[in-house]
């Protein structure tokens, strides 16, 4: 029987490249771990974590964003704010009242003071973009919200208090905007952002690098790519919310709500783990 040496010698200088390919894809592969994998690990990290969440509209969508990701934690809502809330949990509550961001303040200084602050790791609240109109004076509002919260700091100091920017709206665009100028009548969103813009430029100066901040205004004026959303106004530029994140100008599309909850998710899992607190000794029995 005849072996054909030159036949074996042409297969092998197909074959052994594509065996020695197909093995270093293979530790490659191994080395890195799936997407699924990042964020199962990532969710892991807030397993323990107890967190409350005090928002209205816009917040309801950044929770809708995240029960779409796998493994995230539970949300619930808080009925009761004596009652602790379970680790690997965000508890969620409406507070206060749209147009009146005073009472935001104040109801979630009391849910927090009623007992929740004592079963929670991470409590905070935001306000929504409605809050703030051309007039609203952010000076005025930004101190009783500090003082508010350096006041629960002193009291609940076993709580991580986290600070939310307000979030934007898009602003209005092409002839009906231009129209609007010509008359003399208000653009949607043109003044409006600029209070929220200096309200939270306060919150960035005040907290920014020193106590934990989620920038949910500078995430909703950059795209996914990294290209922010502005407009002029009196010569100043001034962040928008990107079009492509809204239907209606305000609340989180679907796309709107993927993104913010990455980052939501993203921020929370970032922050420093819960201080655990010793045991109390226990009373020595009088001999």
């Amino acid at each position: 029987m005849h072996f054909d040496w030159t036949f074996l010698v042409r297969m092998s200088a197909v074959v052994l490249p594509a065996v020695m390919l197909m093995a270093l894809h293979g530790v490659a592969h191994a080395g890195t771990p799936p997407a699924d994998a990042e964020t199962g690990g990532a969710m892991a990290k807030l397993a323990q974590r107890r967190i409350f969440f005090g928002h209205q509209s816009v917040g309801g969508n950044i929770l809708d964003g995240v029960k779409q990701v796998p493994s995230a934690p539970r949300i619930v809502e808080v009925k009761d704010p004596s009652q602790p809330v379970a680790p690997g949990t965000i508890a969620h509550a409406m507070v206060g009242e749209n147009t009146k961001p005073e009472s935001k303040i104040a109801d979630f200084e009391r849910l927090m003071d009623a007992g929740l602050a004592n079963g929670t790791d991470v409590a905070f609240f935001k306000f929504c973009y409605i809050d703030f109109n051309g007039a609203t004076d952010t000076r005025a509002l930004f101190e009783k919200y500090r003082a508010t919260m350096q006041g629960l700091k002193a009291r609940h100091p076993h709580t991580t208090f986290v600070h939310v920017t307000v979030p934007l709206t898009t602003v209005q665009r092409g002839a009906k905007a231009w129209l609007k100028e010509l008359l003399g009548k208000p653009v949607w969103g043109i003044a409006e952002n600029v209070q929220r813009e200096n309200f939270n430029q306060l919150l960035r100066q005040t907290y920014g690098g020193k106590e934990p901040l989620f920038d949910l205004a500078k995430l909703e004026a950059t795209t996914a790519e990294g290209t922010p959303e502005t407009y002029e106004l009196n010569g100043q530029t001034w962040p928008a919310m990107v079009p492509a994140y809204s239907d209606d100008g305000g609340h989180l599309n679907a796309a709107g709500q993927a993104r913010m909850a990455k980052e939501f998710l993203a921020f929370l899992t970032a922050l420093p783990a819960p201080a655990v607190q010793p045991p109390i000794p226990a009373v020595q029995a009088t001999p």
